[in-house]
């Protein structure tokens, strides 16, 4: 559907003035509001015609013109018109919405990732840096951000109106939704599925930054530990480095470079290494058995948060070579070696 430049800016801009529409504050919004409005006046015209054709046959064949009931035969070319039209228009706007889909929910690869978790009754929101934010998002604006998110109770439901973005958050899964910010500024975060009697209150602001401001905020922001070396640490004090050390008698499988990669699982099957893949690995190995190992490796399901679990799952994303490993198991090792000093219990 082609329309004036001009006549859409006044149409955007009157809607946004009178509180009737959201702002536009992302790359994907004009898309989103071209298909919307087609919709819109889609329905518009076929109530219109509709309407008009019901009020025409009522005034022609009403009873004073017509007392004797005309028999009338059925037309071919008609009712094949009345098909194949609206038939055209429906694929339409199939695909329309499914290329609009792809595009929202398929990242590009220089997306910066960031975790968040839905809680009763906030979000939390963790950078790679180590920032973490409660009911609040600073993002850059001209950069692809991904949302990686998962709930820690209930269903819940991550929508931002004026980035036309709005992704379900549930137990156990994660889910992903980007968007590339256009316009500085604050802008609403809501959840959009009932999650309890605070439902209301779940709510959040989404800061747009300039990249220079932006870069100010994280280093303003940080908390002095990225997700990954928090990752680090929580892998060393689970004593997951005296198994995954990466030498040649491991008892686990080596860890270093294995995100992005296909393993081979003892009952033949292939799997992709990626963010859920790992989550569900820690929490469910028995499932999940490289080939050549044993299942040796325990649950960790209710021993760790959803935040651990995106540190672990950082840090592998990010283990180059067994070097950190190695080091934190000779830690580990030298730390139960070392006689206790008097009065400090080891």
């Amino acid at each position: 559907m082609h329309i004036s430049p001009v006549l859409w800016q006044f149409l955007v801009k009157w809607l946004h003035a009178s509180a009737l529409f959201p702002a536009e504050a992302s790359t994907i919004a004009p898309w989103m509001d071209a298909l919307y409005f087609f919709l819109l006046a889609m329905t518009v015209v076929g109530v219109i015609l509709v309407g008009a054709l019901l009020l025409a046959f009522s005034l022609m064949y009403r009873k004073e013109k017509n007392p004797v009931a005309t028999h009338i035969e059925g037309s071919t070319l008609l009712e094949a018109t009345w098909t194949i039209i609206p038939l055209a228009i429906f694929l339409v706007c199939f695909v329309w919405g499914a290329l609009l889909y792809f595009r929202i929910y398929s990242p590009p690869v220089n997306a910066m990732n960031i975790y968040v978790v839905g809680k009763q009754w906030m979000w939390k929101a963790e950078h790679p840096g180590g920032q973490h934010e409660i009911n609040a998002l600073h993002v850059p604006t001209g950069k692809p951000v991904q949302l990686t998110m998962i709930s820690q109770d209930v269903f819940h439901s991550f929508s931002i109106p004026d980035f036309r973005v709005k992704r379900e958050v549930i137990p156990g899964r994660y889910s992903t939704v980007w968007f590339e910010a256009t316009t500085p500024g604050t802008y609403h975060i809501f959840c959009t599925q009932y999650c309890g009697t605070q439902h209301s209150g779940m709510i959040g602001e989404v800061t747009v930054l300039t990249p220079d401001d932006y870069d100010k905020w994280t280093k303003e922001s940080t908390s002095g530990m990225s997700l990954a070396q928090n990752g680090e640490r929580l892998f060393a004090s689970m004593g997951c480095n005296a198994c995954h050390s990466g030498t040649a008698a491991a008892r686990g499988p080596n860890l270093a470079g294995v995100y992005g990669s296909k393993l081979t699982l003892t009952n033949g099957s292939q799997v992709l290494v990626n963010d859920a893949y790992l989550r569900d690995a820690i929490l469910n190995p028995s499932q999940h058995v490289t080939a050549g190992f044993a299942p040796i490796m325990p649950t960790y399901q209710g021993q760790i948060s959803e935040d651990g679990l995106i540190d672990l799952v950082e840090f592998i994303k990010t283990m180059p070579n067994n070097y950190r490993v190695q080091q934190t198991l000779v830690t580990s090792q030298s730390d139960q070696t070392t006689p206790a000093a008097p009065g400090m219990v080891k």
